[in-house]
């Protein structure tokens, strides 16, 4: 079972992380943050608003995944798992400014605290599964946050991030070795 000190881990590391990302948008314009990297293809070729919105849009995934899991004995939540919709969707990122977008992210963080203080410690350990991720307790969806914002922390500022994701395998990229915090 998950312990006290793990959820407070994980709530540090989700702060963490959201202000460093956050601190990676200090001082981008908006027409930088509409830019596209020449080079980038897929998720490596997004915009910083492209990013933000993303980043909105899974938060809501990810608990929406969760919330199933609280609920239902391990769902498989790649289909049917409705998420909130979000403020500036993907679709329409470069419509949203910067701080629409961190407005949106500040909100459905706040959401995802709520919910994280209404788990009982032994719900941390239900499970959900995606095709793309394999089965995952609720304790590693919630870490995906924080590994998700270090990510596209890293793509805002140009370098390579020291998280990389593990597909299942047969889905998209092979599994690697990843960053464990």
């Amino acid at each position: 079972m998950a312990t006290q000190a793990q959820v407070d881990e994980l709530i540090a590391k989700m702060a963490e992380e959201r202000v460093a990302l956050f601190d990676a948008l200090d001082g981008i314009e908006e027409t930088e943050a509409a830019t596209r990297p020449a080079e980038g293809e897929g998720e490596a070729g997004w915009s910083v608003k492209e990013q933000l919105s993303h980043l909105a849009e899974m938060e809501t995934s990810y608990l929406a995944w969760v919330q199933r899991a609280l609920v239902e004995d391990t769902p498989d939540v790649t289909e049917g798992t409705t998420s909130d919709p979000v403020a500036v969707p993907h679709a329409e990122a470069h419509s949203g400014a910067v701080a629409a977008h961190v407005a949106e992210l500040r909100q459905q963080r706040e959401r995802t605290l709520e919910v994280i203080a209404a788990i009982p410690l032994d719900g941390f350990e239900r499970t959900a599964s995606t095709r793309i991720f394999s089965e995952l307790t609720v304790l590693q969806w919630l870490r995906s946050y924080y590994r998700h914002d270090r990510m596209h922390a890293a793509q805002i500022q140009g370098r390579q991030s020291d998280y990389v994701p593990r597909w299942a395998a047969g889905q998209g990229e092979p599994q690697r070795a990843t960053k464990t915090d």
